[in-house]
């Protein structure tokens, strides 16, 4: 697989990762060997950097991706802190950040965890000193290699960006979310910040093995969290309604490449885009992992392919969303 290098952590990681949320909880159940068995395939099919959080499953994820850290060598695992307190600015703090730091590397297994992103916190967080100072003092004690951030808008990214040790930056992109690719990746790269690419299939509205009658399970967030009842709303669907997403799907399928899926052309035009460092589809099996990897074989989008995205979200998505995040 393709590797590249995943902004100032200075690590290579292949291009297309795995984003462990569903392996913890909020996308229907997996069980435990059906979970080991997806994070299994993705480490032999080539892929390096995992993404989890201390809130996916109260930890399950992080604990079930340190069973695969402790028996393969070469991976970069990321983690995220900061959503198991009230989302206020003062929870984020130097006796939380050592005592969530304390947990996830229990639940992971290791002593260094690679990369620990603070998981969208309030957006004041951004601007505050102390709590990037505190961020170099874990660095310099060992308990992290590196820091990023996980953003819900654009501005808060930029914000990071700017930050002059803020390795990475996770964002919503995929063909549904395009505003990032205005001023978010032009800066990031210019910075030498690292981009991961989350949601990237719309909460799989860009499998294109959705329709109009497609129920999800009450433990779904597709299901409790359309209007952003639990959590931001943009994390679902990326904050477009249900059928503007079917749609705008039917509209992308004539320009699938030849034998491709329409996750492999979502993941293929997310790599297409210069800045992206990686990016996290999540699987429940390891067929849905195995086509996930496959998108890094396809060539590169053509012109006419490109332009039509754009096309579809300028006229679909945009009035929806585009100032929104």
């Amino acid at each position: 697989m393709e590797t590249r290098t995943l902004g100032r952590t200075g690590r290579d990681v292949g291009v297309v990762g795995l984003g462990a949320w569903q392996l913890g909880a909020d996308w229907g159940s997996v069980d435990e060997s059906d979970a080991l068995a997806v994070l299994r395939t993705a480490v032999e099919g080539g892929v390096t950097f995992i993404d989890t959080a201390d809130v996916y499953g109260d930890g399950r994820s992080e604990r079930l991706v340190g069973q695969v850290l402790k028996a393969y060598d070469g991976l970069t695992v990321a983690t995220k802190m900061g959503r198991r307190v009230e989302q206020v600015p003062e929870n984020y703090n130097p006796a939380n950040f050592r005592a969530w730091n304390d947990r996830s590397r229990t639940n992971l297994g290791v002593d260094t965890i690679d990369l620990v992103q603070l998981h969208c916190p309030p957006t004041p967080v951004y601007a505050t000193d102390a709590v990037f100072d505190d961020l170099d003092a874990m660095v310099d004690a060992g308990r992290i290699a590196a820091y990023g951030v996980s953003v819900e808008t654009c501005a808060e990214a930029l914000t990071a960006i700017a930050r002059p040790n803020v390795a990475s930056v996770q964002i919503i992109l995929n063909a549904f979310r395009l505003k990032p690719l205005d001023e978010v990746l032009p800066a990031a790269r210019e910075a030498g910040v690292g981009i991961i690419a989350r949601v990237p299939l719309a909460s799989g509205l860009l499998s294109g093995k959705y329709d109009e009658n497609t129920v999800f399970g009450a433990d779904d967030h597709r299901t409790y969290n359309r209007h952003g009842e639990a959590f931001d709303v943009g994390e679902t669907f990326s904050g477009i309604d249900f059928s503007t997403g079917l749609e705008a799907v039917r509209r992308l399928m004539p320009w699938l490449p030849a034998g491709a899926t329409m996750a492999q052309f979502a993941l293929r035009w997310i790599l297409d885009q210069p800045g992206v460092s990686v990016v996290i589809p999540g699987a429940r099996n390891p067929e849905q992992v195995a086509g996930n990897i496959a998108a890094a074989t396809l060539a590169p989008l053509t012109e006419d392919q490109l332009t039509a995205v754009r096309e579809i979200y300028d006229e679909l998505i945009r009035p929806q969303i585009h100032d929104r995040w």
